[in-house]
């Protein structure tokens, strides 16, 4: 019968509310895509669809929730809110454009 040594197997020392733990993560854990936050100066697309219409262009001052464009997906419109104040710095897009999941839509200043 083989005995594991678990001093020369690879454990991590995992910490959570102050508690430390001694573990292994699994091969998948590890390859795993890192956590990135949110670039709130980029407007990205939350589903796939085609753009209608653009009402921004570079150099255009926007508040929060102006309407910066419109993305049908699923035969339904979809209104791309501004999520902050400022200006736009670049328009990614034109109507009729395609664009998947997650594209870059608009950049802010």
């Amino acid at each position: 019968m083989n005995k594991i040594n678990h001093s020369e197997t690879n454990f991590k020392t995992l910490t959570i509310d102050n508690i430390r733990y001694r573990t292994r993560f699994t091969d998948k854990f590890l390859a795993r895509k890192k956590f990135v936050p949110a670039d709130p100066k980029k407007v990205l697309s939350f589903i796939p669809g085609s753009i209608r219409k653009v009402n921004v262009q570079v150099g255009t001052k926007v508040k929060p929730n102006d309407v910066l464009m419109i993305l049908e997906a699923m035969k339904m419109n979809n209104y791309i809110l501004s999520p902050l104040e400022g200006t736009i710095k670049k328009v990614n897009v034109k109507p009729g454009d395609t664009v998947p999941k997650d594209f870059i839509l608009m950049e802010f200043r």
